[in-house]
């Protein structure tokens, strides 16, 4: 299969990389990873990252798998990306373009109907009123109070988690660390008391409920729950009826684009333009990337380096990993340089993950029949995330289901999202480019297997056959496509279990408790080692918090460490 990276760029060598000590060294060229070094750089330090890929951009990544289409391969979508790492990494003026849809949602139904959401909230209300007038009436109320937490959420989503220091420290950073801690709490108070009891009674109640539960709540109609209920799945598998699902109902909220909060916008290029612009900072500001390093970390309790598959050694006096906890502590550090309960709790950490991501190369876009006439130009549901089999909580709690029984859902629940319908680059003129988040796919299917190619070409084609309900002819305008279940994910792309989010993001595991308890702080039990990627504080998605947050905290000890 021909296949190129357009965002690969090395530009260092491995005999470059040994011939000096570095500050710094990122395992890992993801975007979390890119970030830490831009910031590492930015503060002085030699920098180097190191992706074992061909390609940099981890799951924020374009590939050309098929001749003339760019595929987004995981990662599809932009808005949690932090304003702040965008404002002061100069992104835009690195390459990054949003591309804003039209419309925010579409979900089309079996029966002819559908449910088109978008920017405009009287037009907004007229689409709802078609299933319910009491949800139109209630909507902007949901909103609106999701968006009261927004400001304790970009505050806790930009600060780097209170942890208790591990490391031997003098009196004066000692002191320093509680001064910073008490002026942490004190803001988070701040922001609390702004809230009022009332709203952090209601902030509380979206936490620790369901999905089920707080949708109910505020809806009537199927359809609506169910649309706002697919934020709260993504990239787990947990089933909407699980306590503290609610909480991810904050992504229809938290992210945005160019100011505007509840756009998810597509990227001019892919998700891979995302990583570029970074990593373009990055070597800006001094730092080097190579490409195809495989590695591991030294023996010892404190960093020294790390050693490459070809036996280089390169030495640095600090190193920043951006591969999933699970793989940094049990697959590149020697057990014996960490305590047993600390590897006991990365062991037990979920990475359960029910995602395979397909990306579809069509020869025309989708025509779907709830719209009428079939218009070979792109309209704004072609522009939106599109709901397919989603048109009721049933609908979800039935695919994840099937999967808590150890099937692939009969009939999956899936987001589909056509990026060529704005980005003229990513795909030849007539033809488009198909993203499909498709759930729930167990890692390990009890009544086959993923390496059975007679196994995945059945569920590729039962997702393409389901499409066909809703917009005949899918399945023929078909041109090839790249599918990822959770093995693939985990092998290609080093995601354990397949879990997109380095993790799972329920209560247990987010904030104080990632990636185990005692240990959010960046620093890990070897001293000089630090992680940067969505495995800690404050989790998942394309938001480069982490390795923005965990640089601050690297650049600090080094500084204070080589500050004689």
């Amino acid at each position: 299969m021909w296949r190129s990276g357009l965002n690969s760029r090395s530009t260092t060598t491995a005999q470059a990389l040994k011939e000096k000590k570095w500050d710094a060294l990122v395992i890992g060229g993801g975007h979390n990873g890119l970030t830490a070094a831009a910031y590492l750089a930015r503060g002085g330090l030699s920098v180097a990252v190191l992706e074992r890929r061909h390609v940099i951009g981890g799951a924020a990544v374009t590939e050309e798998i098929i001749p003339g289409f760019k595929f987004s391969r995981c990662s599809y979508l932009q808005s949690l990306l932090r304003p702040s790492v965008i404002r002061e990494l100069e992104l835009k003026r690195h390459g990054l373009k949003l591309l804003k849809p039209t419309a925010t949602t579409f979900t089309p139904c079996l029966d002819g109907r559908y449910l088109l959401l978008g920017h405009d909230d009287e037009r907004n209300y007229l689409e709802i009123s078609k299933f319910s007038k009491y949800d139109a009436d209630a909507f902007p109320r949901y909103e609106n109070q999701l968006y009261k937490f927004c400001k304790l959420m970009d505050f806790v989503l930009d600060s780097q988690a209170p942890e208790t220091l591990h490391w031997d420290s003098s009196f004066t950073y000692w002191m320093r660390d509680k001064l910073e801690k008490s002026v942490f709490w004190a803001r988070c108070l701040r922001h609390i008391m702004v809230l009022g009891q009332k709203d952090m009674v209601n902030f509380m109640d979206l936490l620790l409920s369901p999905t089920s539960k707080v949708l109910n709540k505020w809806f009537e109609s199927d359809i609506l729950k169910a649309v706002l209920a697919g934020d709260a799945i993504v990239g787990s598998m947990a089933s909407i009826h699980t306590p503290g699902s609610g909480y991810v109902l904050l992504h229809h909220v938290m992210g945005e684009t160019d100011g505007d909060r509840n756009v998810w916008s597509h990227v001019e290029g892919g998700m891979g333009s995302v990583s570029t612009a970074i990593s373009n900072a990055a070597i800006e500001a001094g730092a080097s990337i190579m490409t195809n390093a495989e590695l591991m970390i030294g023996n010892s309790g404190t960093i020294e380096g790390v050693l490459l598959a070809d036996g280089t050694r390169v030495c640095s006096s600090i190193v920043l990993s951006n591969a999933t906890p699970h793989r940094t502590f049990l697959g590149l550090v020697p057990r014996d340089a960490l305590p047993e309960d600390f590897l006991r709790a990365i062991e037990k950490s979920d990475y359960n993950s029910g995602t395979t991501k397909i990306n579809v190369a069509v020869d025309k876009l989708p025509w779907f029949h709830c719209c009428g006439s079939n218009n070979t130009e792109a309209g704004p549901q072609h522009t939106a995330t599109i709901h397919i089999c989603s048109e009721s909580m049933d609908n979800i709690g039935s695919a994840c289901q099937d999967a808590r029984n150890g099937l692939p859902s009969k009939r999956p629940v899936m987001e589909m999202t056509i990026p060529s319908s704005l980005d003229k680059t990513i795909s030849p003129p007539g033809k488009h480019v198909v993203s499909l988040f498709t759930q729930y796919t167990p890692y390990k299917p009890s009544d086959g297997s993923w390496e059975n190619p007679t196994y995945r070409e059945a569920y590729a084609k039962r997702c393409f056959s389901l499409i066909d309900e809703y917009a005949p002819g899918f399945s023929s305008s078909i041109i090839g496509y790249d599918m990822l279940t959770p093995p693939d994910l985990e092998r290609e792309f080093g995601l354990t279990g397949g879990n997109i989010f380095h993790g799972a993001t329920g209560l247990d595991s987010l904030f104080f408790m990632r990636p185990a308890k005692g240990w959010s702080g960046y620093r890990t039990p070897v001293r000089g080692l630090y992680l940067c990627g969505s495995g800690t504080h404050p989790g998942g998605g394309v938001m480069a918090a982490p390795g923005r947050n965990a640089a601050r905290i690297a650049l600090r000890d080094f500084k204070k460490h080589h500050s004689w």
